[in-house]
């Protein structure tokens, strides 16, 4: 499927804004070492064009992503960009999301190790640590299906509509955000969860248990704490700084 854009001719300042945070957002996912090479996918959704949204041209490593490269896709399926490429399945989760989900504005999707190795176990994750807590009540789990399907667009739509953390059964993780700082804030915290669940599996010891009062009221604290129109931002804000001066300029 072919797609790209060349400089900011004929768009918003909106739309150059969410591509030069999308860009970022790529960046920053590679500085975390989540890529899988040329694969996995973050989304966001065009400012004022709500049937609309940006992903990455495929191909491209995350660190060679730049704002003019991404490719505007309509959740319908129409192609708005002249050249490039974007991934079938990555197009599918996406717009599946977004259908099911109005008040999202950005989806990221990961192949971790530590993501794909909680994903394929039969009761995931465990409520043992500091970082599952953070994400605990919006912890939901999603059946592998086809990636490429029609069927799997909306099954999946249907799962996030649960929660905005989610395992992909035998696939990885996927997080939901109102912003890209909050979909961000929200992976970094799954991921941590998933990292420590696989080493504490790899000792010969059960995990010290957390009192269910700890863990209601954690869970009452991280709701209030993702209720907040900044959630996510000072983390978002350090990141961009560990980026700047990495390779080329993301907005371009």
């Amino acid at each position: 499927m072919d797609t790209m854009v060349s400089g900011r001719a004929g768009m918003s300042e909106a739309e150059w804004q969410a591509r030069c945070d999308l860009a970022a957002l790529y960046r920053i996912t590679e500085l975390f070492g989540w890529t899988d090479t040329i694969d996995t996918h973050m989304t966001v959704r065009i400012p004022g064009e709500p049937d609309c949204f940006l992903i990455n041209n495929y191909g491209d490593l995350f660190n060679e992503i730049t704002a003019s490269s991404l490719v505007k896709l309509g959740i319908d399926g129409k192609v708005y960009s002249t050249d490039g490429r974007f991934n079938a399945a990555g197009f599918t989760i996406h717009s599946g999301v977004y259908k099911a989900r109005p008040d999202a504005n950005c989806v990221m999707h990961t192949h971790t190790r530590a993501g794909t190795g909680v994903s394929v176990l039969k009761k995931g994750l465990r409520p043992i640590s500091q970082d599952v807590l953070a994400v605990w009540d919006e912890l939901v789990y999603h059946e592998y299906g086809m990636p490429t399907s029609d069927e799997e667009c909306e099954a999946l739509g249907v799962t996030c509509q649960g929660g905005n953390s989610v395992v992909l059964r035998n696939h990885g993780l996927l997080t939901v955000g109102e912003s890209i700082q909050g979909a961000l804030r929200r992976m970094y915290m799954l991921e941590r969860a998933c990292e420590v669940e696989v080493i504490a599996r790899g000792m010969n010891e059960e995990p010290a248990p957390i009192e269910p009062d700890v863990i209601r009221q954690y869970g009452e604290r991280a709701r209030q704490q993702r209720a907040h129109p900044e959630y996510g931002m000072a983390y978002w804000r350090a990141a961009l700084r560990q980026i700047e001066g990495k390779g080329t300029d993301w907005r371009q």
